[in-house]
């Protein structure tokens, strides 16, 4: 059986940069753990807000907390209210001592959401929630991703009990090129979970962009 790698992962330093940047040796599991719910909280919290990713980074004091989303409005919210209410939130849920440190939250527009592997599967699970035919569903996708601006290949494939029936399979579809066999491909890579009334259905998305021409 073949080892399979995230793609997100493999290309760490080349295309990609972690999510979390931070380094301390002492408290690093109380700090990895405060991670983990920081963004579980704001994925519930946020989850019609069409948020792609969650960064975090962590300075001597200070805690930023960098939220991208394909609708900032929403996030903001009326005057700020919205990221006043977050953050009150997440200082009770997320994090065991505040220990003077100061939380900032920034918003960040995301522009082209379709090139966005979790936004196009965040769309895709949505949609198969509400019981619409999931071969329509990814075609209907793969257009969509295939028109943004930027993007050269697609791959979407969707696994569980497709519609209804008793036996698991998965399905795919994929359009243009995806070469995962190289570094310097910048492949952007998602994976979602539709919950169905028939059961759970995965879906994954690879979306291949113009290569980044500094790691050529």
């Amino acid at each position: 059986m073949g080892h399979k790698v995230n793609p997100k992962i493999f290309r760490i330093s080349h295309t990609t940069n972690w999510d979390s940047r931070w380094l301390d040796r002492k408290k690093f599991p109380e700090y990895l753990e405060e991670d983990f719910k920081v963004r579980e909280f704001l994925t519930a919290k946020l989850k019609d807000c069409g948020v792609e990713k969650i960064e975090i980074e962590r300075f001597p004091g200070k805690v930023n907390i960098i939220i991208n989303s394909s609708r900032p409005g929403l996030v903001i919210g009326r005057g700020g209210e919205g990221v006043e209410t977050i953050k009150k939130e997440l200082l009770k849920k997320a994090f065991k001592t505040n220990n003077g440190r100061d939380i900032k939250i920034e918003i960040r527009e995301v522009k082209n959401p379709w090139s966005k592997a979790e936004l196009a599967g965040q769309w895709i699970a949505q949609q198969l929630e509400k019981r619409l035919p999931y071969r329509k569903v990814m075609k209907q996708g793969l257009e969509k991703i295939m028109l943004s601006r930027g993007v050269k290949g697609a791959r979407i494939e969707i696994s569980g009990r497709l519609g209804g029936v008793e036996i698991a399979r998965r399905d795919w579809l994929a359009k243009g090129r995806l070469p995962r066999q190289t570094l310097k491909a910048d492949i952007d890579y998602a994976a979602n979970r539709a919950n169905c009334t028939y059961g759970v259905l995965g879906v994954k998305t690879w979306i291949y962009r113009e290569e980044d021409k500094q790691n050529e």
